[in-house]
């Protein structure tokens, strides 16, 4: 357990470096595009915070997957929510997201399809280099046996 800890946290602190280069270029997309010409000090911090925390935690959520007492589906279930309420705090925290039940269910639906559609891919890109392992395998085993 105190490895896991010790690892969430060694990842998540790599990660959290990238928060404030995420959130820099996310303001100049703002800015370019004419949404946000001037921000104040407290944007800015807030920003830097919020965006270091998601990166943070972002990071070390992804040692769930080696942990190998919970299932797949309930690893993927965790990671899913934990990463889907730190993106919708984060965005309203910073005003990116207005307050409200029809703007949060639109970044639900928005998040949910996305983190399936990058399940869906990682699903079946796994499978595919499975299947070419277990060919090459299987022909390996044919090999040693014809010799």
């Amino acid at each position: 357990m105190k490895r896991n800890i010790a690892e969430f946290c060694r990842r998540g602190l790599i990660a959290s470096g990238l928060g404030p280069l995420i959130l820099a270029v996310l303001y100049l997309i703002l800015q370019h595009r004419g949404a946000v010409e001037i921000l104040t000090v407290n944007e800015v911090c807030t920003g830097i915070f919020s965006l270091s925390a998601l990166a943070f935690i972002a990071g070390g959520m992804n040692i769930i997957y080696q942990s190998e007492r919970l299932p797949l589906m309930l690893a993927i279930s965790i990671h899913g929510a934990v990463l889907y309420a730190s993106y919708l705090i984060t965005y309203l925290i910073n005003g990116w997201l207005q307050r409200g039940m029809t703007p949060v269910l639109v970044f639900t639906a928005i998040f949910v399809l996305g983190y399936v559609v990058i399940w869906a891919v990682i699903y079946f890109i796994t499978k595919r280099n499975t299947a070419r392992l277990n060919e090459k395998l299987m022909q390996k085993q044919q090999d040693d046996r014809t010799h």
